[in-house]
């Protein structure tokens, strides 16, 4: 339900590209220079285009190539094609990207979260073991369980309920009462806050079935979801989920978490289903909180609950579907036949669950998420599924 964006697919600490630059005494490969950026006792100014360091000063730069050393150690390999590459650590792995100007200085520079090393996957779940508050990992293949950590507890996923949505829907195609190039009208009701863009677009805009589907799992569009909840009917779709009744469109959590309406919170969190459903039917009528309002962790309790279990699940559910070819998250494409992506995210809760179908004809799934009440470090969580990730792309690999 992220208001900040969407699901993102990884992390981008520096993307800046531009196209002149000064002179430079000798044009290096971009490998090169990669290997100069991480072994050098000092990043030089020299390296990077005025241009690029108008955004970012040289003392940032150092203060990063500090942070990710100290974190993962000395370079021991850079490999890749520019201006993609992958650099090998000591203790661990980064994706980084790099373009140089026409002088061989550097003009752009991506680097991804840091992915701890690690030699088997019940050893690439020792990171998820040491977060904060509550966390649930769930590895699996067509043959079975690979490695799990709490997978049966149930904890706030953000918008990875829209799984749920779209099972219903999937559901309600195949039986004919739907079909996919169904026209929806955008209704005041259905807006809700970011992420997505249709919030953005006039009222009376028509939308087919499709379209609001892809935008809910490409980008995770609030307001496409909250258009096919109310399509499909809000009980229907609790048909797919055991814990959340009654099911929350987006608006409505909103709205409950808006500290303006606390007293339609308390009475929301004291009584029974259906209590609550009188007091969602007194929020469609209030405005929109700002966005500003959704900074830090607040009410995790107003929130979309399912096990990894669950989501195993629902993603095995719809994973065939074309919405998923969009986005295909934090994992690399190269690694994969196909991938299929939905994650969710809000203050203080993050969730991250992908199908993936190797190279060998092998289904595998790994659904992760992270609850606490303080701000989450999404870079380091994102780093440690990118090792899982890793370690099932080697495993699919063996022959």
């Amino acid at each position: 339900m992220s208001i900040r964006r969407g699901m993102i697919a990884f992390v981008l600490l520096l993307c800046i590209t531009v196209s002149s630059a000064a002179a430079m005494g000798q044009i290096v490969t971009p490998e090169q220079m990669l290997k100069q950026i991480f072994t050098a006792d000092v990043v030089s100014e020299e390296w990077f285009s005025a241009a690029f360091l108008a955004q970012v000063p040289v003392g940032q730069l150092n203060a990063i190539v500090k942070q990710y050393r100290a974190a993962l150690g000395a370079l021991e390999d850079v490999q890749g094609n520019a201006p993609t590459f992958r650099l090998t650590f000591n203790h661990g792995y980064v994706a980084a990207q790099i373009v140089l100007d026409g002088t061989g200085r550097v003009a752009g520079f991506f680097l991804g979260p840091p992915e701890p090393r690690a030699s088997g996957l019940d050893n690439a779940l020792d990171g998820f073991r040491k977060l904060a508050g509550k966390v649930s990992v769930l590895v699996a293949s067509q043959s079975g369980v690979l490695a799990e950590l709490n997978p049966e507890q149930p904890l706030a996923v953000g918008s990875a309920f829209k799984l749920a949505v779209l099972a219903a829907l999937k559901d309600q195609v195949s039986a004919g009462a739907k079909a996919w190039d169904d026209v929806v009208t955008l209704k005041a009701d259905h807006i809700s806050l970011p992420s997505g863009i249709l919030q953005s677009w006039p009222l009376g805009s028509p939308l087919t079935v499709h379209t609001l589907a892809s935008l809910m799992i490409s980008v995770s569009d609030n307001t496409a979801t909250d258009a096919l909840i109310a399509l499909l009917g809000r009980e229907l779709v609790e048909n797919y989920t055991a814990l959340n009744h009654p099911l929350l469109t987006t608006r409505e959590a909103f709205a409950l978490k808006n500290p303006t309406n606390a007293d339609h919170l308390k009475a929301y969190r004291q009584g029974d289903v259906a209590q609550r459903r009188e007091v969602l039917g007194k929020l469609q009528s209030l405005p929109l909180p700002s966005v500003a309002d959704f900074t830090s962790p607040q009410a995790l309790d107003v929130e979309w609950f399912f096990s990894a279990y669950e989501l195993v699940n629902l993603m095995a559910a719809v994973q065939d579907l074309s919405v998923f070819n969009i986005n295909p998250g934090v994992a690399s494409p190269a690694d994969w036949q196909h991938i299929a992506f939905k994650g969710g995210s809000e203050p203080g809760v993050i969730n991250l669950t992908t199908w993936l179908v190797g190279h060998s004809g092998t289904n595998y799934c790994v659904a992760a998420t992270w609850n606490n009440d303080g701000v989450l470090d999404e870079a380091q969580f994102i780093g440690l599924y990118s090792g899982v990730l890793r370690q099932l792309a080697e495993i699919d690999a063996k022959p």
